[in-house]
C-alpha cells in the first residue's frame, strides 16, 4: 500500500488538497464560543410575594413548594432562600440530565402546590439556566449633560429627561436592537414607569358629604369596556360597538359622579397627577442615572458577527440621538476574542519553537520543512473532523489542539529520523522510505493508542468536569489519529519526492556544525556510570514512591485554577432598613471614594427589573456593583479599599466579591464557599436570632483568624390593630386596610393602556412622613372622622433578613474560607462550639468536599488509564513483564511534576490533574520505542547489554527531539493574563516538568530496569 502511494505523488497531493479545502470551509462554519455547548444542570424557581416577611414566606409558600420539589428525580441539591417580598429556590441536577424534561416536571410540581399557597401570591416563575441567557454585553443609556434628580419628598423623584429616556429605551432602542438576527432578546432594568395618582381633596369631600369609597366606586364604574351588539337590518347585519373605557388623564378628570342628587366632575373633587411610580431599584452608570440593556444572543449566532452588527447599530444611534450616551460594559466578545486569539498565538508560537529545534537537530533544511508542512495540514484536517463531529472552537478544544501539536510533530520526527537513519546506513532512498516508515508504524500506533487511552477515560468524569474535558479528549484523539495518518502517508511521499535528486543524505553546510555525535558519546559515559551504581537509581525510585504519596496528601486541592480578571462584581448588603434611594446614595458614595482606580462602574441598587436570571436578585437594601479596573493587578487593592470604606462608614454592612458573570463561570465556577457550616436549630424551626448571635460570637472567639460575618437582621415597625377601639368607633378591618392603602398610594384601581404603555390608576394622597400617615389619615364613619393612629399601637420586631433551607429543612449558612489544610481543625472547633451551646446542630458542605471528590474521581481515572496502558503494551510486546518496566517510570514522572507544582505555589486542580494524566500517556512513548528497538536488536542476535547501549544511541536523538518539541509546544502557556492561558498554565507546567523528568528517566532509568529484569535470563 505504501509503495503504491510513493509511486503516485500527484494523486496523494490532490486528495490532500481536497481535504484541506473542506477543512478551510469547515473552519468558517464552525461555531466559536468561550466554552463547549453543554447544558447547565440548574433550574431556579422565583417566588414574588409582596407583603410577606422572610419567615412568613418560608413557612407559607416555600416550605410546601420545597416538599414537592424534593421528590424530583436526579436532584443533587436543593437550596431555598426567603427574603422580604420574594423568595428563590435553586435546584441542581446531575450532569447530563434532560433539563427540558425536568423543566416540565418542575412546573407540574408547582401546579400541584398552588392550591396550598396563599390566595394573593402569584404563581412562581420557573427559569431554566442556559448559557445563552448570559448577556453578550450590557449597554448603559444615560442623558448627556446635567439632569436634576428631584427631591426625594417630591412626587417626581426623577427628572423629566430621564423619564423620557426610559420610554425611549423600552419603546425604541430595545425594539431596534431586537431586530438584529443575531439578537434573541434585550432585557432591561433601571427604567421608571408612570402612573396616574388621584389625590382626593379632603376638605371638598367633607363639604359635599362624599366619602373616598364613593369616589373609588365611581372610578371603577367609569372604566367599563363593553362588547359589541349585532343589529340586523333586512339582509344586512351591523356590529354596534360602545366605547366608554378610560384612555388617559383627561378622561379621568372628566368622570362624572352623581352623589346625593348632585353631579360632579372628578377634577372638582380631586387632583389627577401623572408621575413616576415608586422605584424599588435603580441603575447608575459612572455616577449618572441610567437604563441598562442586557443583550442576549441567539444560540446559533457567532459572537463576532453579533459584535460587528451591534457596533454598526450603536454608531447609528450615536449619530441619530446625540443627547443620549451609549456605554458598552461587560463585553463577553472582548473576553472571547482575547482568550481565543491568545490561544491561537500560543499555538503558532509553540509550533515555531518546535520547528527551530528540528532545524538544529536534523542539520538539514528540507527535513524540517516537511515537519512544518505536516502541522497546518494536520490542524486543518482536524478542523474538518471537528465540524463532522459537531465540536465547536473554544478554549477547551483549542487546548486539545495545543497538546496535539507536540505529539503530531513527534510522529513526523520519528518517521523522518528513521528514514534518514536507514538512508545514511546505505539503503536506497525508496527502500529506506518504505522500510523506515513500516518499521515505526506499529510502535507509533501503539503510542497514539496509549496517549488516547489516558484521555478517553476523562469523558467519564461525573458532573461538569466530564462535560468540560470531553472536547479536550476528543480534540487530542482527533489530532493524534490525523497526525498519524499524515505521518505514514503524506510525509513519506513528499520525503521521497523532495530527496529524489540526491544520491545520499547530505547535511546543510551551515547546520553541519550542530552535531549530535558528541552528545551521544557523552550519553554512553553517563549510562555506564549508572550501570555501575544501579543501587542509586533504585534509591531514587523508592524516594519518588514515598514522596508522591506525601505530596499528594499535602498539596492544596481546588476545582479550577485562579483566573485573572480586570473587572469584578461587588455584592453589598447594607444590613439596614433603608430605601432604594438611600441605597443608591450610599453605594454611589462608595464608588466615588475609589476615585480614578476604576475605569468604569455600573451600580444596580435595589430590586432590578431584568426578566432572565443572569443577574443575582437584590433586595431593596442590597446593591450589585460592576467595576472595571485598569489592570488585573488593581483588583486586589480596590477590594481592600472597599472593605476599608465599609468598615469605617458602615460596619454592619456585608460585602462579597465575584467575577463579572461570564459563560465559563456560570457553568464551571464554584457555586459554594470553601466550607459552609449549616447551623440548624434543635427545635426544627428557623433559628432564633438572639441564640444565633450568641453562637456566632462563641465561634468568632474560637476562630480569631476567620472572618465571621454578622447575622443579617431586619428590624420592622409593627402596628397592631386594637379591636376594642375599632369596635368603639365602628371601624372594620377592611376600613382600616383601605385607609392605609390609600395613604400609602398602594390602592390600584385599574390600568389604562395607551399604545405600548400601561398606566396604573392609583387613589391616594401626597403624604410623605410616618407622622403624616398616622395623624392625617382618617376613616370616615357616620358619627365622626377617626384618625388611624388611635386605632393601632406601635412596636418593633427583629428577625432574620434571609431564611435559608435545604433538603434537610431550615438552617443558617455560615460561610468560611479557610485554607484546605486548616479545614479539619476548623470543623472540629465549630463542632465543639455547637456542642457547648446546646441549641443547634451542625453539618458541613462546601467546595472543600466537592473538590476532594473531583480529585478522587481523577485519581480513579488515572488508575483506569494505567490499566488500559498495561493492556495495550502487553498486547504490543506479547509480554506481561515489559509493560511493568515502562509503567514503572510514571511514578518518578508524577513525583517530579508534583514537586514543581508545589514549588511554584500551584494547586492540585482539574487542569493540573489533567496534566498529570497527559504526562502518563506522553512520557512512555519514548520508552516504548526504546524497548521495541532493544527487542529488535536482541532478536538480531545482539547481546543484552550491547543491545541496551546501541538502542540508547539510536533512540537518544529522537527522544530528546520529541521531548523538546512537546515542551516548547506548550511552553507559551506558562504565561497568564487571560482566561485561556490561566486555565492552561497548571497543565502546561505539569506537562513540561513531567516531560523533563520523563526524558531523563527514559534515557537512564528504563535501560537499567530492563537490564535488572532480564539479566538472570541471559
Amino acid at each position: 500500500m505504501l509503495r503504491k502511494l510513493l509511486d503516485r505523488p500527484i494523486a496523494v497531493t490532490m486528495i490532500a488538497v481536497v481535504l484541506l479545502i473542506l477543512g478551510i470551509v469547515s473552519s468558517r462554519l464552525l461555531p466559536v464560543s468561550l466554552v463547549p455547548d453543554v447544558d447547565a444542570p440548574y433550574i431556579t424557581v422565583q417566588i414574588p410575594a409582596q407583603g410577606l416577611s422572610a419567615r412568613q414566606l418560608d413557612e407559607t409558600v416555600i416550605t410546601p413548594l420545597r416538599q414537592q420539589l424534593i421528590q424530583l428525580s436526579q436532584l443533587t441539591d436543593l437550596r431555598s432562600e426567603a427574603r422580604e417580598g420574594s423568595g428563590i429556590i435553586h435546584l441542581t441536577f446531575e450532569q447530563g440530565s434532560d433539563i427540558d424534561y425536568l423543566f416540565i416536571e418542575v412546573n407540574e410540581k408547582i401546579d400541584r402546590s398552588t392550591t396550598s399557597l396563599p390566595r394573593d401570591v402569584e404563581r412562581p416563575k420557573v427559569i431554566k439556566a442556559s448559557v445563552t441567557d448570559i448577556p453578550a454585553f450590557y449597554i448603559n443609556l444615560t442623558v448627556r449633560g446635567d439632569q436634576p434628580a428631584g427631591h426625594r419628598d417630591e412626587l417626581h423623584p426623577v427628572s423629566d429627561r430621564f423619564a423620557a429616556l426610559s420610554r425611549f429605551a423600552s419603546q425604541v432602542i430595545t425594539k431596534r436592537i431586537e431586530q438584529l438576527p443575531e439578537v434573541a432578546m434585550v432585557d432591561l432594568s433601571g427604567t421608571v414607569a408612570p402612573e396616574l395618582l388621584v389625590i382626593p381633596d379632603e376638605a371638598k369631600l367633607r363639604q359635599a358629604g362624599i366619602t373616598i369609597a364613593a369616589v373609588e366606586g365611581a372610578l371603577r364604574r367609569a372604566n367599563v369596556t363593553l362588547g359589541s351588539l349585532a343589529i340586523r337590518d333586512g339582509e344586512y347585519q351591523y356590529n354596534v360597538k360602545f366605547r366608554s373605557a378610560i384612555n388617559g388623564r383627561k378622561d379621568i378628570e372628566d368622570i362624572f359622579l352623581k352623589i346625593n342628587g348632585r353631579l360632579f366632575r372628578l377634577k372638582e373633587l380631586a387632583a389627577v397627577v401623572e408621575h413616576p411610580r415608586k422605584r424599588q431599584g435603580m441603575v447608575f452608570s459612572d455616577g449618572r442615572n441610567a437604563v441598562s440593556l442586557a443583550v442576549v444572543k441567539q444560540a446559533d449566532a457567532r459572537m463576532s458577527k453579533l459584535k460587528d452588527e451591534l457596533d454598526k447599530q450603536l454608531r447609528q444611534f450615536r449619530y441619530d440621538y446625540p443627547d443620549v450616551e451609549f456605554t458598552v460594559t461587560r463585553d463577553q466578545t472582548e473576553l472571547l476574542d482575547y482568550s481565543i486569539s491568545n490561544l491561537v498565538n500560543n499555538i503558532i508560537t509553540g509550533a515555531l519553537l518546535a520547528c527551530v529545534i528540528i532545524f538544529f537537530f536534523m542539520r538539514d533544511m528540507k527535513s524540517p520543512m516537511l515537519v512544518i508542512l505536516t502541522i497546518p495540514v494536520t490542524l486543518i484536517i482536524s478542523i474538518l473532523v471537528f465540524y463532522l463531529l459537531h465540536i465547536s472552537i473554544n478554549i477547551i478544544s483549542l487546548s486539545g489542539l495545543v497538546l496535539g501539536i507536540g505529539m503530531m510533530v513527534d510522529n513526523s520526527i520519528i518517521v523522518i529520523d528513521n528514514i534518514t537513519a536507514r538512508w545514511i546506513r546505505g539503503e536506497q532512498l525508496a527502500g529506506a522510505v518504505t522500510q523506515g516508515t513500516k518499521e515505526v508504524m506499529v510502535p507509533m500506533l501503539s503510542s497514539v493508542l496509549t496517549t488516547c487511552a489516558v484521555f478517553v477515560p476523562l469523558i467519564f468524569l461525573n458532573g461538569m468536569a466530564g462535560a468540560l474535558f470531553y472536547d479536550q479528549a476528543m480534540a487530542v484523539a482527533i489530532t493524534l489519529f490525523v497526525a498519524y495518518g499524515v505521518s505514514v502517508t503524506l510525509l513519506p511521499v513528499y520525503y521521497r519526492w523532495w530527496y529524489s535528486r540526491q544520491q545520499a543524505f547530505r547535511p546543510t553546510p551551515w547546520l553541519a556544525f550542530f552535531s549530535f555525535d558528541r552528545i551521544i558519546d557523552r550519553y554512553d559515559v553517563i549510562l555506564k556510570w549508572f550501570f555501575r551504581r544501579r543501587g542509586l537509581m533504585w534509591g531514587i525510585y523508592v524516594v519518588a514512591v514515598l514522596g508522591l504519596a506525601g505530596l499528594f496528601w499535602v498539596i492544596d486541592k481546588e476545582r479550577l485554577p485562579a483566573m485573572t480578571y480586570s473587572d469584578m462584581l461587588v455584592r453589598i448588603d447594607w444590613n439596614d432598613r433603608i430605601s432604594a434611594e438611600e441605597n443608591a446614595r450610599r453605594t454611589e458614595n462608595l464608588v466615588a471614594s475609589l476615585g480614578d482606580r476604576i475605569l468604569q462602574s455600573t451600580v444596580m441598587a435595589g430590586v432590578q427589573q431584568f426578566v432572565l436570571s443572569h443577574t443575582e436578585e437584590n433586595g431593596v437594601a442590597e446593591a450589585t456593583v460592576y467595576l472595571k479596573c485598569h489592570e488585573p493587578d488593581d483588583v486586589a487593592p480596590v477590594q481592600d479599599a472597599i472593605r476599608g470604606y465599609l468598615a469605617a462608614n458602615a460596619p454592619a454592612a456585608r460585602c462579597s466579591f465575584g467575577v463579572s458573570g461570564n459563560v465559563f463561570d456560570m457553568i464551571f465556577a464554584e457555586r459554594e464557599a470553601v466550607l459552609t457550616a449549616r447551623l440548624r436549630s434543635t427545635t426544627g424551626r428557623s433559628a432564633d436570632p438572639e441564640q444565633l448571635q450568641r453562637l456566632l460570637g462563641r465561634i468568632r472567639d474560637a476562630l480569631p483568624g476567620q472572618e465571621i460575618p454578622p447575622v443579617a437582621m431586619q428590624e420592622d415597625i409593627l402596628y397592631i390593630a386594637q379591636p376594642d377601639r375599632m369596635a368603639l368607633y365602628g371601624v372594620t378591618y377592611n376600613d382600616l386596610i383601605a385607609a392605609l392603602r390609600n395613604a400609602l398610594n398602594e390602592n390600584t384601581l385599574f390600568t389604562v393602556t395607551t399604545g405600548d404603555e400601561s398606566l396604573p390608576v392609583v387613589i391616594g394622597n401626597d403624604l410623605r412622613s410616618l407622622d403624616d400617615l398616622l395623624g392625617n389619615t382618617f376613616i370616615h364613619t357616620p358619627e365622626a372622622e377617626i384618625p388611624v393612629g388611635i386605632l393601632m399601637r406601635q412596636t418593633m420586631t427583629r428577625d432574620l433578613k434571609h431564611v435559608v433551607a435545604g433538603a434537610e429543612g431550615n438552617y443558617y449558612p455560615l460561610d468560611l474560607a479557610p485554607r484546605a489544610k486548616d479545614v479539619p481543625a476548623v470543623i472540629g472547633t465549630i463542632r465543639g462550639c455547637v456542642a457547648e451551646d446546646g441549641h443547634f446542630e451542625v453539618s458541613f458542605s462546601g467546595s472543600y468536599f466537592s473538590n476532594r471528590g473531583i480529585v478522587g474521581q481523577l485519581a480513579g481515572v488515572l488508575a483506569v488509564a494505567l490499566l488500559l496502558l498495561f493492556f495495550i503494551l502487553a498486547a504490543q510486546f506479547e509480554s506481561l513483564v515489559q509493560p511493568w518496566i515502562i509503567l514503572s517510570e510514571i511514578v518518578i514522572d508524577l513525583f517530579g511534576a508534583l514537586v514543581v507544582l508545589w514549588a511554584f505555589g500551584q494547586t492540585l486542580n482539574l487542569m493540573s490533574m489533567i496534566g498529570l494524566i497527559v504526562v502518563c500517556g506522553i512520557v512512555i512513548n519514548d520508552s516504548i520505542l526504546k524497548i521495541d528497538t532493544i527487542n529488535t536488536l536482541r532478536r538480531q542476535g545482539m547481546g543484552l547489554k550491547h543491545a541496551i547501549m546501541e538502542a540508547g544511541r539510536r533512540r537518544l536523538k529522537a527522544i530528546v527531539m520529541t521531548s523538546l518539541t512537546t515542551i516548547l509546544a506548550v511552553a507559551p502557556f506558562l504565561s497568564h493574563g487571560d482566561m485561556g492561558s490561566d486555565l492552561q498554565l497548571p497543565m502546561s507546567l505539569t506537562i513540561i516538568s513531567g516531560m523533563i523528568v520523563g526524558t531523563l528517566v527514559s534515557v537512564f532509568f528504563i535501560p537499567l530496569a530492563y537490564y535488572e529484569i532480564y539479566r538472570p535470563r541471559r
